[in-house]
């Protein structure tokens, strides 16, 4: 019985194929020289860094003094009616100083909107002690106008329970967030605020 040799190809001899991605190819030089001019846009492209607010000192806001303006949130509204919480009297004893609850058109929208479930919240924030903000905005989503409002001015505590709208506004330094936990208000980044 005699054994086969395996022949192996030789180096040589096997016919080389070009890849896909290889330089040579018309379409990868193309390719190439297109994200070449795409980084050099992209190096020349100059970014615009948010102007500070002056009344800001590091992360304490200057310009949050009393009377404190509150802005209300369609959520704050409907757990103050969840705990029979005093709207007024109870931010006071909060924050220890006399303040003007604020109070939007998207909220008061919104508020309507939600029918007959939050009539109560919704004759709370037609009380004509409160101050009313006009909005000059297309749409009524209250949490986008509170944030671009809080954003532009700098003189708000705002008061809120929406978990996506408080994460929002602690990426805005210097706003105060006061919301109802444990059957009163709670106040959170405020520097001033008692502890308890």
């Amino acid at each position: 019985m005699a054994m086969r040799k395996k022949k192996a190809r030789k180096f040589a001899q096997v016919k080389r194929v070009i890849g896909q991605r290889d330089d040579r190819l018309k379409k990868n030089r193309e390719k190439a020289g297109g994200q070449r001019q795409q980084k050099a846009k992209d190096k020349d492209l100059v970014r615009e860094v948010p102007q500070v607010s002056s009344s800001l000192f590091f992360q304490y806001n200057t310009a949050l003094v009393p009377p404190y303006s509150v802005l209300i949130d369609t959520n704050f509204l409907s757990h103050t009616v969840q705990h029979n919480l005093e709207l007024l009297s109870t931010m006071m004893d909060c924050l220890y100083a006399k303040c003007t609850p604020v109070i939007t058109a998207c909220v008061m929208g919104e508020l309507e909107k939600l029918g007959q479930k939050y009539r109560i919240a919704l004759r709370i924030a037609r009380d004509e002690r409160w101050e009313r903000l006009r909005c000059d905005h297309k749409g009524i989503y209250a949490d986008d106008c509170i944030v671009d409002r809080v954003m532009k001015h700098k003189i708000y505590i705002v008061a809120t329970n929406d978990r996506d709208l408080k994460r929002r506004i602690r990426k805005i330094p210097g706003v105060p967030i006061m919301c109802v936990a444990r059957g009163k208000y709670v106040i959170e980044r405020l520097p001033d605020a008692p502890v308890k």
